[in-house]
């Protein structure tokens, strides 16, 4: 009997919990938290510099559709060079990457910045940023196989 409550006990945390997914509105440069009809956080966020649909690596565009988390990766070593003059930058990505399961590029991800500043711009290569410590809170909610819907832009 005791096996039995735990079992449904757990059939119920894991439908409630297979509900939560992540929002990322590209109008609004937000990303929300929701679990069925509840906002349960809410960060601003940078997204791709250019317009519209995700079509090809280098486009600079952020992809519109639902995705999966395939990996979260502990990004705190990851360097890379933005061609800005500046070189490679340290802690590019902040703590994490949360690892997008796109069609169109396998490096698509939510991750952290070393440019608090672009939050809420178009400034990034396609993927979508929140500054550091949005993403350590993000990262409670986050687990492989989560949702990740990301909206159209209002202009094409």
């Amino acid at each position: 009997m005791r096996l039995r409550i735990t079992f449904i006990g757990l059939l119920c945390f894991i439908s409630v919990y297979a509900q939560r997914q992540i929002v990322i509105d590209k109008t609004q440069m937000r990303l929300y938290v929701v679990e069925q009809s509840d906002t349960l956080e809410s960060f601003p966020v940078c997204i791709g510099k250019n317009f519209g649909q995700k079509t090809r690596q280098g486009d600079h565009k952020t992809p519109e559709g639902d995705f999966t988390i395939s990996m979260i990766q502990n990004s705190s070593s990851w360097e890379h060079d933005f061609k800005d003059g500046h070189g490679i930058r340290e802690n590019a990505y902040g703590p994490w990457f949360f690892r997008l399961k796109t069609p169109m590029s396998r490096h698509i991800g939510i991750h952290g910045t070393c440019f608090p500043q672009s939050i809420g711009k178009r400034e990034s290569e396609g993927c979508i940023r929140l500054k550091n410590e949005d993403l350590v809170n993000l990262y409670r909610y986050v687990f492989i196989g989560m949702k990740v819907r990301i909206t159209k832009d209002s202009i094409q």
